[in-house]
């Protein structure tokens, strides 16, 4: 390599980002720990459900608010994965979004058109699904900011078959985390005008004990009745609506008129 070409090199993004001690996992995290506050981490402690038997169990809050993770890490934007992938491992919840936030961003950036980079953006996806199957995306936050992006937009426009079985593979597994991301990652596709892929999941979740997925199905079911076609949305509901917990049929008919909704809660 000619010393201009090296120099180039050198000096390219990607290099840089390799090469500045600064973006790193320690220092994120070190930020993030000096942006906290004791008052808030409580707080957020109670409203994550830390406590023994709830869905958030032993997870350790340093109390920063999500706008004030949101400024920290846009200073950390251009982090390499392997760091991000590091600070995933955190047993701090904010340092494990702010790793979420990075790795969304890096993933939005590598999709310009003038510089897409298919193979960042599939290894993005495959270090996030590591994370989630490793446990390390284990709070309804931390998937509603990352799945939509790093499993459904990459399985609807990168994908290379096989998306709707991952999907099948992760709403049947036993983890509650699992599950959402697999329907969180759906609303890449209602976004697109696609309700195929939440149409093939809604239906084999209506039993699932957790309100936590009541919540999350509902949710998407509302955004096809929205975004897809109104349609689409009651004709499952004339055939579902029966089964459906209530507070997943409450947030699937949230738009609907008062009397719609009142004759789909009376088919309960």
């Amino acid at each position: 390599m000619t010393d201009a070409a090296s120099n180039a090199a050198a000096s390219s993004p990607a290099s840089r980002a390799r090469s500045d001690p600064a973006l790193t996992a320690g220092a994120l995290a070190a930020a993030l720990d000096a942006a906290g506050d004791p008052v808030d981490a409580e707080f957020l402690q109670r409203f994550f459900k830390t406590g023994p038997g709830q869905y958030g169990e032993g997870d350790v809050f340093v109390g920063v608010r999500v706008p004030a993770t949101r400024a920290i890490v846009k200073g950390f934007e251009r982090m390499p994965l392997a760091e991000a992938s590091a600070l995933l491992e955190s047993p701090v919840h904010e340092h494990r979004l702010a790793a979420l936030f990075v790795m969304v961003r890096r993933f939005e950036v590598a999709g310009r058109p003038r510089t897409r980079d298919d193979a960042a953006r599939a290894e993005l996806h495959a270090a996030y699904l590591d994370a989630v199957r490793a446990g390390h995306v284990n709070n309804w936050d931390l998937v509603d900011s990352s799945a939509e992006y790093l499993v459904g937009e990459f399985l609807r426009a990168d994908g290379q078959g096989g998306g709707l079985a991952l999907l099948d593979e992760l709403a049947a597994s036993g983890s509650l985390w699992d599950r959402r991301v697999a329907v969180l990652a759906t609303f890449a596709f209602i976004k697109a005008g696609d309700a195929g892929p939440i149409l093939r999941l809604a239906p084999n979740l209506l039993d699932d004990r957790e309100d936590l997925m009541h919540k999350a199905v509902g949710w998407m079911l509302r955004e096809t009745g929205k975004r897809v076609d109104r349609d689409v949305l009651t004709e499952f509901l004339d055939e579902h609506a029966p089964r459906m917990p209530r507070t997943m049929l409450s947030y699937a008919t949230e738009h609907l008129s008062p009397e719609e909704r009142a004759f789909y809660r009376a088919l309960r």
